[in-house]
This record gives structure tokens, C-alpha cells and sequence, in this order.
């Protein structure tokens, strides 16, 4: 698996399994009917902040995480990022090499620690993944998500110094 800078030609590809998790509602918080334009501005970040891809050798997207400043002015030092990886490719590694991914590139870019605003708790894969990297949870917001099956749940702030 190669990780690398997206591009607007791998647009077509992450929007296809991020239409269907977005729609879905179980684990972000945009808009159920988030359109496409949309999306697209708010997912292809631009400098200095990234948006890559994880691709197999045949050229695939698997996944994709941006990765952003958390705050600005003088919270500008804390990152942040997100992750969507194609459902057909989970359990084989993806989220977790995007995930270790994110954290060299906050290291490198000076960051001091990295925070997850908003991680449904009832996502039970990102949080376990998540922990498994050294973040922990620093609050959760009751009832902050409402998930289509399994009505209000919390949102989990997450945070792991660099």
C-alpha cells in the first residue's frame, strides 16, 4: 500500500465510498445530503494542510485521511484529522496506516499533540484503533450524535501528544 498526496483525479474515487459513509449517518457529522461540490471543498484540503490517499500497487484507493491545523491563532499548534477508508478494504490495515500516517506528518510539521473533536462513540473500530495509537479520550459529549439506528449517542473529544 502506497500512501500519497491526492489529487482532483482521485476525487471520483473517494467520492464514491464517502457519498455512501457520509449518507449513511453512523460515523460523521456532515450533512446527510451532502453534495458532491460540497464535499469535494471540503475534503481536498489545501496547503498547508493535506489530503492523501492510500492506493494498492494496482493504482485502488482504499482510503484517504486529511489532516488540518485544529485551531487557529494560538491553538494553531494542535492538528487534527479524518479518515474514510472504502468499506470493501476494512480490517486490512488501511485506517491504521493513515492514521500513523497523519501522526508522522503532525510531528513533523511541528505540531505538539493531535485532537479528534467529534468521534462517535458507537464506532467502535475508530475508537479501538484510535486507542490502540495512544489517544485518549478526554470527554464525551452525551447525546452529541444522533445515529440512525441506535438513536443519541456521544461524541468522544480524543487527544494524544506528540
Amino acid at each position: 500500500m502506497l500512501i500519497r498526496e491526492a489529487t482532483t483525479e482521485d476525487w471520483p474515487a473517494i467520492w464514491t465510498f464517502f457519498h455512501d459513509i457520509v449518507s449513511a449517518g453512523e460515523t460523521f457529522t456532515y450533512p446527510l445530503d451532502l453534495k458532491e461540490a460540497d464535499a469535494v471543498d471540503w475534503w481536498l484540503m489545501k496547503p498547508p494542510h493535506r489530503t492523501v490517499v492510500a492506493v494498492a500497487d494496482d493504482g485502488t484507493v482504499l482510503g484517504t485521511a486529511k489532516m488540518n491545523k485544529n485551531h487557529m491563532g494560538n491553538g494553531s499548534h494542535i492538528s487534527s484529522a479524518s479518515y474514510m477508508v472504502d468499506p470493501r478494504h476494512s480490517g486490512q490495515g488501511v485506517g491504521r496506516a493513515l492514521c500513523e500516517y497523519t501522526l508522522d506528518w503532525a510531528r513533523a510539521a511541528g505540531y505538539r499533540a493531535m485532537q479528534f473533536n467529534a468521534v462517535v462513540e458507537t464506532n467502535a473500530a475508530a475508537v479501538g484503533l484510535y486507542r490502540s495509537l495512544g489517544f485518549e479520550i478526554l470527554g464525551t459529549l452525551p447525546e452529541g450524535f444522533n445515529h440512525p439506528a441506535k438513536g443519541f449517542v456521544g461524541l468522544h473529544i480524543m487527544y494524544r501528544r506528540l
